[in-house]
Parts: C-alpha cells; structure tokens; sequence
C-alpha cells in the first residue's frame, strides 16, 4: 500500500481503522504505523490528518487524541459501547 492511497482515501472520507484496513486489504497494525507516519509528513504539506478521538457512546467520554486504536473499554463506566477514533485529511487553513 502506498501513503498516497491512504491519503486520497482519506482526503474524501472520515473512516475508523478497521474500515480504513478493510478498504485497503491490510491489517490495522499497518494502518495505525501509516497514519502515525501522515502526522509526521503531513506536516510539511497543505493538508493536514484530522483525528476525532474515540468516545465512549453511553456516558460520552472522550479519549486522549493520541491514541489512534480503539480502547477496549470506558474508563469512566467501564462499557464497552465505543466509537473508534475517525481519521480525515483536510486542507491546512491558512495563515493571516
């Protein structure tokens, strides 16, 4: 897989990890290496990776934006019920 598929996947759609790892015949692992990777060399483009982090969906906690994996369980009310983290690549806003 190439980054530039990721990021002509991404520059047209918000995707979790598993969709994004189906969508490329690859496994998570990759993905998540890869788009650690974008953060580092997105950062000398006119785009930018967008990381909305997980959440838990029954008390709606919301996790560190580090983690680009999704937790296994609310800290908070200990559910399981999570919504992976979605990943976007948009144009970088310009400076005034």
């Amino acid at each position: 897989m190439l980054r530039k598929d990721l990021i002509e996947l991404l520059r047209n759609n918000s995707m979790d990890l598993v969709e994004i790892a189906r969508h490329l015949e690859i496994s998570q692992e990759n993905v998540e290496d890869d788009l650690r990777h974008l953060i580092k060399s997105l950062k000398h483009a006119d785009y930018r990776l967008v990381v909305t982090p997980a959440h838990c969906r029954k008390c709606d906690f919301t996790f560190n934006k580090e983690k680009l994996h999704k937790p296994g369980k609310c800290p908070h009310c200990h559910s399981t019920w999570i919504q992976g983290p979605l990943f976007d690549i948009d144009r970088k806003p310009e400076l005034k």
